[in-house]
């Protein structure tokens, strides 16, 4: 079944060039020339891919990102932009961008990075639907991966798409202890060399959500030296 890919760029001759080779690939794509107008696409629309342009008119990139994200729409995004400091890149990753392609760019490594996200999709949802992982109770920490729902102490707490993946991959690894560079590799995917400090950043965030005491965490642990662990409780059940 052809994958359903949203393409949001202002400039035709980018986004005709992107049509046309996915399209080639037996992808169907739709298009939309404007943040708000791509929005309403991507919040009514289903997608398995939306491919955002950083600088649009009215709307800009990072907004429909970010607005996608707060209404639990998890479709994942490539990001395209002309920008090249590396603040754009973090940002963009930070509001809940997949991954960046910056302009100019290649047709292969476009079709490259699409199909990567694509399959990561695919990989992540077939594991969900073979291992079937229920939600987990970690003292007064709840996390429901099929609701993407987490509470604490029974209060729901609003993670974005990256903060609940993060928080996921170290629920379902407790113990574990991870370099900056495995949780990119395995939370953000290939590509992103060098934003280690990315990882820093959504570790502060998800500690300031979920722990009683950002400064001293019983859930997210650091590994001085190393990285970081997710401590499980000793009362950790799988939830009813």
């Amino acid at each position: 079944m052809p994958k359903n890919i949203l393409v949001i760029e202002d400039n035709t001759d980018i986004a005709n060039l992107v049509m046309i080779n996915l399209r080639g690939k037996n992808m169907q794509v739709d298009y939309a020339a404007d943040g708000e107008t791509g929005l309403g696409m991507a919040l009514t629309e289903h997608y398995q891919l939306v491919i955002l342009d950083l600088m649009l008119p009215g709307m800009d990139g990072m907004d429909v990102c970010r607005i996608m994200r707060s209404n639990k729409v998890y479709t994942p995004v490539l990001m395209l932009t002309a920008k090249t400091s590396e603040l754009d890149r973090v940002l963009g990753l930070e509001v809940g961008a997949d991954d960046y392609l910056t302009k100019p760019f290649s047709v292969p490594e476009l079709v490259a990075r699409v199909n990567a996200i694509l399959r990561r999709s695919e990989q992540y949802q077939a594991a969900t639907a073979k291992d079937e992982p229920g939600p987990m109770q970690f003292g007064d920490l709840y996390v429901n991966p099929i609701k993407r729902q987490v509470l604490v102490d029974g209060n729901n707490i609003d993670l974005t798409a990256k903060e609940f993946d993060l928080l996921w991959h170290f629920a379902c690894n407790p113990g574990r202890v991870y370099t900056r560079t495995q949780l990119l590799d395995s939370v953000w995917g290939y590509g992103h060399d060098g934003y280690e400090h990315t990882v820093n950043s959504h570790i502060n965030r998800l500690r300031a959500k979920i722990e009683a005491d950002p400064a001293r965490p019983r859930h997210v642990i650091t590994v001085w030296g190393v990285g970081y662990k997710f401590a499980a409780d000793e009362s950790q059940d799988s939830a009813t």
